[in-house]
């Protein structure tokens, strides 16, 4: 293998919006990495499904689709 065009490997403590934090290698330059989901909070490793409410969205699309379910199961 050909010296020096190789990229660093260095530990890197990543951080999720849930408060879980970990230290991991990446070739990243920087120490300190942001993401939005990982292994505890994401719903298919964790079993628990979380419905993030934007603006009444959830609510809206739930009273639309409820008369359409109420004619359905006669």
């Amino acid at each position: 293998m050909k010296t020096g065009i190789h990229p660093t490997y260095e530990e890197l403590e990543v951080t999720c919006s849930c408060g879980n934090k970990f230290v991991t290698q990446s070739s990243l330059t920087k120490k300190k990495l942001h993401i939005e989901v990982c292994s505890q909070c994401h719903p298919f490793y964790s079993g628990k499904q979380r419905l993030v409410d934007s603006a009444g969205r959830v609510d809206k699309f739930r009273q639309k689709y409820a008369a359409f379910s109420k004619t359905t199961n006669k």
